[in-house]
């Protein structure tokens, strides 16, 4: 009933919510190199066709839901998620008549790209170096032009083989490039792909972009130097798709190590994967909501997304390995609540007790583990669906803590 009515509330909006996701991330990246992951997922609800709950088409139009689009802050060294730095949340109000190269950044769903990364300069601005990342749709020229600034990148997926001043295109300047590396990766399990080795050959070069003849935005430089790496995999296992990544970036890229650096950047979006993964079917299942109303349903985007990030947060921690503090995914009311539970959760065997040291985000995952239902005794470490039931039951009991 409690959340019922607060999603009802008329002064809690999707912006409020949204501008509480970075309050914790904020601190968490100061001096640190962040990796500012952003992408955009489709939420799909049930409708029918005389009761459409207000949404908007998705999905190409088979579908009305919402869409997230969201940047998680993500650690460059060590990949530990340091929480939401910032995003969007709409659904679309009906069909657009005017053409796409006649709209400006501000008409068009592309400008969430620029907009978000210019959100993340302020929850990030305490952050050593910000590397914005991206996959293929966020790669047009006025976002190369506009969102760099003194520490903070770009690292894009290749996806308009863009003109170039030295004459011909991106694709072009590469094919005449020798091959500069090999290697083997590890390519991490996807809706349509398992995991496995993938053996790799890299070439790398820089590039100058040159403005789009047809650009709308007439302010935009005449040209923008990037570096480019090209991942490719030559021989692929049988029915594999082959890997080939293009992948620009305003890094400096002048020695092999720096460019499988950049790879190994770029290989860390599989986190914000799994972020919408918890969203969608590891637990939270948003997408099986009743909500009846289009804005309610947005503001349970919102609360769904920090839950998903905190439940990342202990999925990475479980093991102990990483001594990042409780104080990234809770409130100090919260950790005073973390530590009465650890302590009637123990067992007198050693192998009951917690083994992770106090105040850790590790600490702290083995309590809301144990409050999901695992066992200390369980072959299989918990995994997101039960950490988000330990996280759930965690929350229900710090809205009675508070008052006692």
């Amino acid at each position: 009933m409690q959340f019922w009515r607060f999603v009802a509330n008329e002064r809690v909006t999707v912006d409020k919510l949204i501008e509480g996701w970075s309050d914790r991330t904020r601190g968490a990246a100061a001096g640190r190199h962040v990796l500012a992951i952003q992408d955009t997922s489709e939420i799909k609800f049930t409708t029918t066709a005389d009761d459409r709950r207000g949404l908007g088409k998705v999905k190409k139009g088979k579908a009305y839901g919402a869409l997230l689009h969201a940047m998680i802050g993500v650690d460059a060294d060590s990949g530990a998620m340091l929480g939401l730095a910032g995003g969007q949340i709409w659904t679309r109000k009906g069909d657009v008549e005017t053409p796409h190269a006649k709209r400006t950044l501000s008409e068009k769903e592309s400008g969430r790209w620029i907009a978000t990364a210019e959100r993340a300069k302020q929850s990030l601005a305490g952050a050593a170096m910000v590397t914005v990342v991206a996959d293929r749709e966020s790669d047009f020229y006025a976002h190369w032009a506009r969102s760099p600034g003194p520490t903070v990148h770009l690292l894009t997926r290749l996806m308009n083989d863009h003109a170039v001043v030295e004459g011909g295109t991106v694709r072009k300047a590469l094919a005449r490039l020798p091959v500069a590396g090999q290697a083997t990766i590890e390519l991490r399990e996807r809706a349509n792909r398992r995991p496995r080795l993938a053996h790799v050959s890299l070439r790398v070069g820089s590039v100058v972009l040159q403005r789009p003849k047809n650009t709308i935005e007439k302010d935009l430089p005449a040209s923008i130097a990037v570096n480019v790496v090209e991942v490719i995999e030559p021989r692929p296992p049988k029915q594999a798709e082959p890997i080939h990544w293009i992948l620009l970036t305003t890094h400096d890229v002048k020695t092999i190590d720096e460019a499988w650096r950049i790879v190994g950047w770029y290989r860390r979006r599989w986190i914000i994967e799994q972020f919408f993964r918890t969203m969608k079917l590891q637990g939270l299942r948003i997408e099986d909501s009743q909500l009846a109303t289009a804005d309610r349903l947005c503001k349970l985007v919102a609360i769904a997304a920090s839950a998903a990030a905190i439940v990342i947060q202990l999925v990475q921690a479980r093991d102990g390995r990483d001594t990042q503090p409780a104080s990234l995914a809770f409130n100090q009311e919260e950790i005073k609540l973390i530590a009465i539970l650890n302590q009637r959760m123990q067992g007198s065997t050693e192998r009951q007790k917690n083994p992770h040291l106090n105040n850790t985000l590790a600490w702290a995952a083995w309590v809301i583990a144990k409050l999901g239902g695992w066992h200390e005794y369980e072959a299989k470490p918990p995994g997101p669906i039960t950490l988000y039931n330990g996280l759930t039951a965690f929350r229900a009991a710090a809205s009675v803590f508070k008052y006692v």
